[in-house]
Formats: C-alpha cells, sequence, structure tokens
C-alpha cells in the first residue's frame, strides 16, 4: 500500500499527464501503457470528465436499425409491420421508438377487407339461421301430408318442369329434370305413390363439364338411393368463357333427369 501511494503521490501532475494524452487522441489503454498505471479506479478519477475521443467511439450494429426503426415509426409503420421490415423483436423497437408520438391507426387495404368480410360473414351467419328457424316454424304447420296432397303437389310439380307431349313432337314418356334436391324427393315420392317402382326409374347427371362431376354423380346416387347401375352416362355441357355463370363452386351438382321406362300408362 505504501509503495503504491507513493508512485502516485503527485496526483494532479499525474491528471494533468492524463488530460493532455487525452485531449491528444489517446485511449485509456494507451495512456494507461503510457504513464504507468495499473490501477484502473485511479484512471477513471485521472479521466473524470474528459470524453472520449471519436475514433474510440465504435458504431454499434444495432445503431443503424435503431435509425431505420425511427423513420419507420415517423412515417406512421406499427410494431408489426417495423418488426416485419427490419427483422428485429418487438421489444427493441418499444425501446428505439417509445418516445416518438403514435401515429394513427390505418388498416391496410387486405385488413380492411378482412374486417368486412367478418362483419358480412356475421351477417349471413344470422340470416340464415333465421331462415332456417321460419323454415322449421313452417313444416311444422304443415306437419305431414297426405297422400291426396302428395298427389296433387306431384301433378303441379311435373305440370311445371317435367316433360309433355307436344303438337311438333308426341310422346309418352315421363321424364323430370331439376337441379333442386328437394324437388326430386317429392317426385320420386309422388312416383312412389303411383305405383312406380325402382327398377322403372332411370337416372342422368346433365352438368358443366369443368365441375366436380364424379362428386356430383355420387351426390344424386346417395339422394335417390338408386344403384349406379340405374345411371346413364353422365351429359356434360360445354363451358364458354363468354357466359358469367352463377352455379359454381362446390354446392353445384348439375342437373338429374329422372325418367321413368314405360310409364305411359301414368
Amino acid at each position: 500500500m505504501t509503495e503504491t501511494t507513493s508512485k502516485y503521490a503527485d496526483f494532479e501532475g499525474l491528471r494533468a499527464q492524463a488530460v493532455a494524452l487525452r485531449r491528444e487522441g489517446l485511449s485509456r489503454r494507451q495512456i494507461r501503457d503510457r504513464l504507468h498505471v495499473d490501477n484502473n479506479d485511479l484512471l477513471n478519477r485521472l479521466l473524470q470528465g474528459e470524453p472520449a475521443p471519436e475514433w474510440t467511439k465504435r458504431p454499434r450494429a444495432k445503431d443503424d436499425l435503431r435509425e431505420k426503426a425511427r423513420e419507420l415509426r415517423l412515417q406512421g409503420m406499427a410494431y408489426d409491420r417495423i418488426q416485419v421490415e427490419l427483422g428485429c423483436s418487438k421489444s427493441s423497437i418499444s425501446l428505439w421508438v417509445r418516445d416518438l408520438p403514435k401515429p394513427e391507426r390505418r388498416r391496410t387495404r387486405e385488413e380492411s377487407s378482412a374486417i368486412g368480410r367478418r362483419g358480412w360473414e356475421a351477417t349471413l351467419q344470422r340470416r340464415d339461421a333465421e331462415r332456417q328457424a321460419q323454415k322449421q316454424e313452417a313444416a311444422a304447420e304443415v306437419g305431414a301430408i297426405t297422400d291426396r296432397e302428395l298427389f296433387l303437389v306431384g301433378v303441379g310439380l311435373y305440370w311445371a318442369e317435367g316433360s309433355k307431349s307436344k303438337p311438333y313432337r308426341t310422346q309418352e314418356r315421363i321424364t323430370f329434370v331439376n337441379s333442386d334436391p328437394g324437388m326430386i324427393e317429392v317426385i320420386l315420392a309422388w312416383l312412389r305413390l303411383l305405383g312406380v317402382g325402382q327398377e322403372q326409374l332411370r337416372f342422368h347427371v346433365h352438368i358443366h363439364e369443368t365441375a366436380d362431376i364424379t362428386a356430383a354423380e355420387q351426390y344424386w346416387i346417395a339422394l335417390t338411393g338408386a344403384d349406379p347401375s340405374a345411371f346413364g352416362k353422365t351429359s356434360l355441357k360445354t363451358h364458354s368463357p363468354k357466359t358469367n355463370r352463377k352455379n359454381i363452386g362446390d354446392l353445384y351438382r348439375g342437373c338429374l333427369s329422372v325418367r321413368v321406362l314405360k310409364g305411359a300408362d301414368l
């Protein structure tokens, strides 16, 4: 201890030398070696209040990121967007830009569209639930129909949608074509009421060539409960690019033709 004290007895003189060297641009290590100062605490006291030379201030790797983050924040970007742009953490971004004013919330076109879709989907679901409830109420009010009522309903459906003999085309066959599964079920029930057996029925699917043909065929087979052998070759409609069709998507299954063999007596 006595040796150390005597070595640095002239503190003020040593400080004057250290300050002079610092102002010449020397680093702490260079001053320590030049003055033979081995004690870091003493070196701190000798250089107290003296700024480091510019050349010793090494740029930090994140300095550029920080400046860029601040630029993006001033442009109105949220933390998420800045994170995507720069690839740094939100915690770092927060430290860098938290003193800047918070930008007004500006949604992108995609975000606005997504919000609109979510709102519209909720409306559609509510309307669909209301329609289903109304249908159930109506069905409960009607209840089960009698054979006579089914007969009259079937006659009305066939009169509207079934094939009929015309002066220019005489025919004696029963054919019904429709895309509505409900109508197909009613017409099949009507035919059973008239005594038409399953073996007398033949089916054909008519559908656009761009649709899922196999799925449509399987759907109609399941709906009718008929054997696949009762289905003839599917008729494909050629797609026209000029036509703005609405009947597309997973729910499009084309039309089903129901024909009765030896149905002239009906």
